[in-house]
């Protein structure tokens, strides 16, 4: 197996401070500019699991890349260039507080939340006895925001991130919409790859003028969550379970084994199958999606090849 990078430490030339996220490390320098390294770490629960996955960052940033290409007429975003199959290197961002999830169906967090009784999911009501898995009528935005204390994303309604003073009215009103046409493009790629765009995330932030990119991953199995298009409604119809090319799969198969982040569970034994069963259902989705063979790195030290690619690229 190739090695996995989980960890980075790396002096790039102009190099103002470094922050580690749950997979990626971002290194901020003196230009004004962003280097995101994206690990081969997994989070879940919002918790970080104490082995990385085979080709995820790698598989992660080039979703990520080309889906930024091609919805930067939608709205404009943070990216210049991938100087390294894990790194993309872009405009150095103020990250606004929210996170804006799109969903077009109920599944994971939202049907949690509708099984255990709510039906007013951030400002939004969702019908009576609708089943997991069911399309919304249209597409519903769900946003989040960071917890003060910790790590956890909280849900929140468009009225409390008004009234919290957290976006203005006409901020929020424009993130809302770009998030849907955001979602509308990414529904017809996936579409075209035979997939379904079941939900995802976005995040935004202001630029050195107050202008609002795009920022972090988009439409990648970490931010999202798909289903197979040609069976989907036969899986539906029947109540059975949908195939899903997402992460979803390993946060329930850590229910499964008793661990859902909660106070005092243990993170459950991650052998190497299951390590090699996660990162073929990564590779899985790459490649439907995509429409094109992952190429896998051949070079078993991936921190070299960044230092040699980043060296050469600075």
């Amino acid at each position: 197996m190739q090695s996995v990078i989980t960890k980075t430490d790396f002096s790039f030339r102009g190099l103002q401070s470094k922050y580690e996220g749950k997979v990626r490390d971002v290194y901020t320098l003196n230009n004004n500019s962003m280097i995101v390294i994206a690990t081969d770490r997994i989070s879940a629960f919002d918790v970080i699991m104490p082995k990385g996955i085979n080709y995820k960052g790698q598989i992660l940033n080039q979703i990520s890349v080309e889906m930024l290409n091609k919805t930067k007429d939608i709205v404009n975003n943070w990216l210049i260039s991938s100087p390294d199959p894990n790194i993309s290197y872009g405009i150095r961002c103020k990250p606004l507080k929210i996170e804006m999830v799109v969903r077009g169906y109920l599944s994971g967090h939202s049907y949690r939340l509708y099984r255990s009784g709510l039906r007013n999911i951030c400002g939004n009501i969702i019908p009576e006895n609708m089943l997991e898995n069911d399309q919304f009528k249209k597409p519903i935005v769900t946003p989040t925001t960071k917890a003060e204390i910790g790590n956890h994303d909280e849900d929140i309604s468009p009225s409390e991130i008004i009234s919290n003073k957290i976006l203005d009215k006409k901020m929020y009103e424009k993130l809302h919409y770009i998030s849907l046409e955001l979602f509308k493009r990414g529904t017809e790629i996936a579409k075209k790859s035979g997939l379904i765009l079941v939900d995802t995330k976005y995040e935004f932030g202001l630029d050195s003028e107050n202008n609002i990119l795009l920022i972090d991953e988009i439409h990648t199995p970490d931010s999202s969550r798909y289903f197979y298009l040609d069976s989907y409604n036969y899986l539906q119809n029947n109540k059975l379970k949908q195939k899903q090319l997402s992460k979803e799969f390993f946060r329930e198969w850590l229910m499964e084994n008793n661990f859902q982040g909660k106070e005092g569970q243990k993170i459950p034994h991650i052998s190497n199958e299951t390590i090699v069963l996660i990162s073929n259902r990564y590779i899985e989705l790459y490649e439907k999606l995509m429409n094109k063979k992952f190429v896998k790195d051949s070079q078993i030290d991936i921190n070299k090849r960044i230092r040699d690619n980043m060296s050469n690229f600075l």
